[in-house]
Parts: C-alpha cells; sequence; structure tokens
C-alpha cells in the first residue's frame, strides 16, 4: 500500500496558502451533525480536485481542512467486488492505466496511480477504496456518495450498506447516497430505509413530473436545466434541490445564477468561490 506521506507536507502548506488568500479561505474543518440552518449544503466534487488528483485520500482531506459539508464520492465496482473511489467506467482519463475498473481486481487496481500536472510537476497517488477513505475520516466528515449499476445491474448496494453499518455511519446520519438509477436507490431504501437519499437526472434528461413523482427528499438536477420554476415547485413538495455543473468554464457563472433561486446544495469543484458566495 502506498503510504500518503505527502499528505502531511501538502496539507499544511495549502491551509497556510489558503488561509492568506482572504476571505476566500477557510482552514476550519466542517462538524458533521450539526445543520447550518437555510444555507445551503457545500459539497466537495471528488474532493478538493481544484488542488489535487480527483477522488484521492489527500483531495478528500484538503476538502475537509475546507470546511464543507460533505465529501461527494464516486463509486466504482472492481472485478472481484472492491468498492473504489472512481468517476469513470474506465481508468484512462484519471491514471496511468487503461481499461474498465470491472475488468481488474482490486490487487491491479492498486498497480495503477492516479496523476495531475501542476506547475510541470505530476503529482500522483494510489486509487483508494471506499474503506480507506472511511478509515482516514471516520465519523468526523459528511459522506455524499454516488452508487451505479455494474454493467446493467445492481450489484454494488449491499456491499456500501454493510462498510456504512460498520463503521456506524448510518445510525449518526452521516450519509446522503445519490444515483441517476432510481432501481439503486429503491435498494438501498429496502436496506436501511432512514438514508437520505437523491434522485439524480442527466443533463438534459431532467423532468419535473418525474421528480415530483418520486419519494427521494433530494434531486439532484444539472446546472443548465435549474429554473426558478423548478427549484419552487420541488420546494413546495418539500424536496431539497441539489445542483451539480458539467462544465467547469461556467461552473462559478453557473453557481451565481443558481444562487437566485435559492438551491439546497452545491457539487462544487471550487471549494472556496461557493463558500464565498454563499457568505459561509
Amino acid at each position: 500500500m502506498t503510504k500518503y506521506w505527502i499528505v502531511f507536507i501538502l496539507i499544511p502548506f495549502l491551509t497556510l496558502s489558503l488561509t492568506s488568500c482572504g476571505d476566500n479561505a477557510v482552514s476550519i474543518v466542517a462538524q458533521p451533525g450539526i445543520e447550518k440552518e437555510d444555507t445551503p449544503r457545500v459539497i466537495a466534487h471528488r474532493g478538493a480536485n481544484e488542488w489535487y488528483n480527483e477522488s484521492t485520500i489527500t483531495a478528500y482531506q484538503i476538502a475537509a481542512q475546507s470546511g464543507v459539508d460533505s465529501l461527494e464520492i464516486d463509486l466504482r465496482m472492481t472485478k472481484d467486488g472492491e468498492l473504489i473511489a472512481m468517476h469513470d467506467e474506465t481508468i484512462d482519463r484519471t491514471t496511468n492505466g487503461k481499461g474498465k475498473v470491472s475488468d481488474y481486481t482490486l490487487e491491479e487496481i492498486k498497480t495503477f496511480q492516479t496523476f495531475k500536472s501542476d506547475y510541470g510537476k505530476t503529482i500522483t497517488e494510489e486509487i483508494p477504496t471506499l474503506k480507506e477513505i472511511i478509515e482516514t475520516f471516520h465519523d468526523s466528515q459528511r459522506y455524499y456518495i454516488e452508487t451505479r449499476l455494474v454493467n446493467g445491474k445492481l450489484a454494488m448496494e449491499e456491499k456500501l450498506i454493510q462498510l456504512l453499518e460498520e463503521y456506524q455511519l448510518l445510525d449518526k446520519n452521516l450519509v446522503t447516497i445519490q444515483s441517476f438509477s432510481e432501481e439503486s436507490l429503491l435498494k438501498i431504501k429496502e436496506m436501511a430505509p432512514h438514508t437520505e437519499l437523491a434522485l439524480l437526472f442527466r443533463k438534459g434528461s431532467f423532468s419535473l413530473n418525474e421528480a415530483s413523482g418520486v419519494e427521494f427528499p433530494i434531486i439532484g438536477i444539472e446546472s443548465t436545466d435549474v429554473t426558478q420554476k423548478v427549484v419552487k415547485e420541488l420546494h413546495k413538495q418539500g424536496k431539497e434541490v441539489h445542483v451539480y455543473f458539467t462544465n467547469k468554464k461556467t461552473q462559478k457563472e453557473e453557481q451565481e445564477r443558481v444562487l437566485e433561486y435559492e438551491v439546497d446544495g452545491y457539487f462544487t469543484d471550487y471549494i472556496h468561490f461557493t463558500k464565498e458566495i454563499l457568505a459561509i
């Protein structure tokens, strides 16, 4: 196992640097279990991916130090049934390897390194399992976890719930589970009925009728599909609207636009910017 010794060098450096950047910087760690009234949730999209390799232990540690409300974790399942943090179906984009996650065992996955080029230097770190992330933070953070079908079938839900129960995260209400698959969420609800669930809609496919007809308390919408009418209607039904962004170039502008509609959560790639416009 790769030791995350770089964390102890990088995080203090980033904390010092970020706290020197004026009002945009926040160095305190968010305290899970304490709800902020009338304040939208700041959800670290794949960790602090603005500064470090997405979906890595270090990226999540930096996000935690920035005082976010939740750490967003995309799940993929290896060939031997282990849950890892990886957004894409393949490891091509974010690592030095190629191929589908589901074609590799965990041992094989661990031979690859995530990477990020920064000022001419390449930063590498191994792909973490969900268990390794949880063992890093335990109950000191909130988790916003995305499930997916595996080769078109339900596969990761039981493993996920067992792991969350093992660390008593569900009992402490520290987990939100989201998915584009209503089938997956219904399976989660069957196994852990009190877990907070969020149904995601893909860009361009949002349906207000469908969103209104489900029992899930949170609806996740791509920013360009968010309108004042949509937010007002879902709020009338007691649902929260959490917004994600697919275009980093327009994300800050879009965050400011949906701010006027009083959305309830931001999956942000720019943590300090989001906290600044929310005045938190």
